[in-house]
């Protein structure tokens, strides 16, 4: 099959970042979230940017224009069924991803190929709501999606090597680089990644250095360019929680989430995204 039309469900920071790569890669997208307020919003976000680089000179305006054409945006699931391509990209919680899934499976065509950017919830679990076990799989962009390389492609207990090939042509047009790995619980970036981000936090829970002493050690100790701190608030402190909560669950007690890090989620302070996290943004 020819992958020409994507639907990406969730308008937000993930969703709205990938159908910004999928279009400027000549894709047809339709960006769909579950409100015509949430899809204006993340569409608006997405002319800014590409507004942004007109400015700076990278793109010309005739290039924005051209990759604004390739979006069209749905308030429905129905605006997506006749998608060669699915990309889920909503919130991290496991029913409501199940539920979504099972809507499109009753209405898209059977040979569309669906595909999660979950952080941590299994792929094989989430295709058994489906009856497209073959053709289901993780595609997990990083945040931002228009700038980071790595897309970490995940094969589900039944997903086909079909399937994971034309995944890695999508990924490859979108000039990413994709990276095959198993369905085990946080894959293998967010597996690694967030128990650094955690025992960062803990470290600052517990006094022994502040937060830029934290991430100062971590980037000119570890060549890091970010400090797990400051990666936590872009990643969005509450994804770092659900993403900890999942793997707390699977893999018990090294991945339980830092008090601090509850309380901060609990306490609205989710970072770059609300505005303040263990740093401020607010302008």
């Amino acid at each position: 099959m020819n992958i020409k039309k994507i639907g990406i469900i969730g308008a937000g920071t993930m969703g709205g970042g990938i159908a910004q790569v999928a279009a400027q890669s000549g894709y047809e997208v339709v960006l769909e979230d579950v409100s015509e307020e949430y899809v204006r919003i993340g569409f608006a976000k997405i002319k800014e940017r590409l507004e942004k680089r007109v400015v700076e000179g990278k793109i010309e305006r005739i290039e924005k224009d051209r990759i604004i054409s390739n979006i069209k945006t749905t308030a429905s699931l129905e605006g997506c069924k006749d998608a060669d391509l699915i990309i889920e990209a909503v919130v991290e919680k496991e029913d409501i991803k199940k539920q979504i899934f099972k809507e499109l499976d009753a209405i898209c065509p059977k040979e569309s190929i669906f595909t999660t950017n979950t952080s941590s919830i299994s792929i094989t679990g989430l295709a058994q709501v489906t009856e497209r076990y073959e053709q289901f799989a993780g595609m997990h962009f990083m945040n931002p999606a228009y700038v980071m390389k790595l897309v970490e492609v995940v094969r589900g207990l039944r997903t086909s090597d079909e399937t994971i090939s034309m995944i890695m042509t999508v990924a490859e047009k979108m000039k990413k680089i994709p990276v095959v790995v198993n369905d085990s619980p946080g894959f293998v970036s967010n597996r690694v990644l967030m128990p650094m981000i955690n025992d960062s936090i803990y470290c600052l829970h517990e006094g022994v250095a502040s937060r830029e002493n934290i991430d100062s050690i971590m980037k000119l100790g570890a060549n890091h360019p970010m400090g797990p701190l400051e990666l936590a608030d872009l990643v969005g402190l509450d994804i770092c929680l659900d993403v900890l909560e999942v793997l707390y669950a699977d893999l018990e007690e090294k991945y339980r989430p830092c008090p601090l890090l509850r309380k901060m989620v609990a306490g609205g302070k989710l970072g770059r995204k609300s505005g303040e996290g263990f740093y401020e943004y607010r302008k």
